[in-house]
């Protein structure tokens, strides 16, 4: 039996609040993984007067030496990075080698931007005036606000706080209640690094109490979100209202298209990493596929063979291939799911309308209606919809017909085909022949449509972008 870990907040550099909330592993519910301090609207208020007085001389700081800050905590982060990966998995409930490699990411992250310090600067353009350079400079917003989703729980706050801090913000940061501790051991790193008090702050607790404070506040400049397009919308009209900068990262319906010519075995190995790994609770998840005639039986075939192979187990185990779903609230949300889908029509091929606790078998459904909310609807879980589409314009139409727009995949060894969909396929991020889950930390990431307020995008050199805003200066020299 592990001991306990404890969260708190982070404010004003200093660790403090009651840990009285309990976070039980997913995968033993008989034991408490975490327990949390729980914010008040006075801790918030609190976290945000110290990054308030804390930003104007972080930002006097050079950029390099902003960056070097981050170098230093992706260092402290890798030595620790057994522990955080363990933390995680008894937290959130994925397997220890997917942990492992978010960490990994989150160190990724830091190294990445903290060498960004170094190349942050403005461009200098002729003018017609004689005697005139004109140049530009980014300048930091002030404060800005994060909150962060439990499934990428240490990821998700990197990739949003790196960028936040390299261009010269304070940062008052909510992650989500079910996974405290992985945003806590990011928040020591850099910490510990050396950041200066109030620049980084950490308010655990509930989107009602400590997201309302975050969202309404008006010494909050900005905020980033990753979470369900319902909340995300409401936010952003908040934001929007009282003229706040808002980056919105939401749901995802993803799909694939497998053509004819596609090998079936590759496919299906395609689709299942993305559909079933993370036990699916990715936002880019691949969650419905339309297939045609021709490679249909050999395509169910092989991805009903390797849905048997996703066993869900303890992450903490060896040779887990799945973790369990993270709380009761997702199981239900992926029971009620499937048994709809059943009662309508639908046909399992691998999984059930039930479960082991929290062992939550991958499921692969086919006589699914295009339309249904089973095929329509964000679900969250290692469930995939299989649907027949005639040809590949017909795939194509399908992927496109969707409220959300954040990856899509097809499958094909047409260089024709790929060249075409990735063209004309309406989503933010399109994979051929590659899962659709599963992102490269230098490029730029987010959707259109439901998925994406589509303002500014995360991850890459230009997610500075969202925390600054652009000066230009005429400098006459006579």
């Amino acid at each position: 039996m592990s001991s306990t870990a404890t969260a708190q907040h982070l404010i004003n550099g200093e660790f403090v609040g009651d840990a009285v909330l309990e976070r039980r592993n997913p995968a033993r519910p008989g034991e408490v993984a975490v327990v949390s301090a729980s914010g008040t609207r006075a801790d918030a208020e609190t976290a945000i007067a110290a990054a308030e007085a804390a930003q104007r001389e972080w930002a006097a700081v050079p950029a390099p030496g902003r960056g070097a800050v981050l170098m230093r905590a992706a260092d402290l982060l890798r030595e620790r990075a057994g522990q955080v990966a363990a933390d995680l998995v008894r937290e959130e409930g994925k397997t220890l080698t997917e942990a492992t490699g978010e960490v990994g990411r989150a160190v990724g992250v830091l190294q990445f931007f903290g060498s960004l310090g170094w190349a942050a600067t403005g461009t200098t353009f002729e003018s017609a005036l004689p005697g005139t350079t004109i140049s530009t400079r980014r300048q930091p917003l002030g404060v800005v606000g994060l909150i962060t989703p439990w499934n990428f729980p240490i990821a998700i706050p990197a990739w949003k706080t790196a960028p936040a801090l390299l261009a010269g913000n304070a940062v008052v940061l909510k992650p989500s209640d079910l996974t405290p501790m992985s945003a806590s051991h990011l928040a020591s790193a850099l910490h510990d690094a050396g950041l200066p008090a109030g620049v980084l702050n950490v308010v655990h607790g509930t989107g009602s109490t400590v997201g309302e404070v975050l969202t309404h506040d008006e010494r909050i400049a900005a905020l980033s979100f990753t979470g369900s397009t319902r909340v995300g919308r409401q936010i952003g009209r908040v934001l929007n209202e009282r003229g706040a900068r808002s980056q919105l990262e939401m749901g995802g319906k993803n799909g694939v298209l497998v053509v004819d010519d596609a090998d079936p075995r590759r496919a299906a190995q395609v689709v299942a990493a993305g559909g079933f790994g993370l036990t699916g609770q990715a936002c880019t998840a691949t969650s419905r596929v339309y297939v045609t005639p021709g490679i249909r039986a050999a395509f169910l075939e092989e991805l009903t063979a390797i849905a048997a192979n996703y066993t869900p187990g303890d992450g903490l185990e060896l040779n887990t291939a799945m973790g369990v779903v993270a709380s009761d609230a997702q199981l239900e949300r992926n029971l009620g799911a499937v048994r709809r889908a059943v009662d309508t029509g639908a046909t399992l091929l691998h999984g059930r309308p039930e479960s082991d606790g929290l062992f939550f078998e991958p499921v692969v459904a086919v006589d699914v209606d295009h339309a249904s909310p089973f095929a329509a609807d964000e679900i969250f879980g290692p469930i995939i919809a299989v649907m027949e589409v005639p040809d590949y314009e017909a795939g194509l139409a399908a992927i496109n017909d969707s409220p959300y727009g954040l990856t899509a995949g097809i499958c094909t060894t047409s260089l024709a085909h790929a060249s075409d969909f990735a063209d004309r396929s309406r989503a933010g991020v399109i994979k051929v022949n590659r899962a659709t889950a599963g992102l490269d930390l230098h490029v730029p990431f987010g959707g259109i449509k439901d998925s994406s307020s589509g303002t500014f995008r995360e991850q890459g050199h230009t997610a500075t972008h969202f925390y600054s805003w652009e000066k230009t200066v005429y400098l006459g020299t006579e």
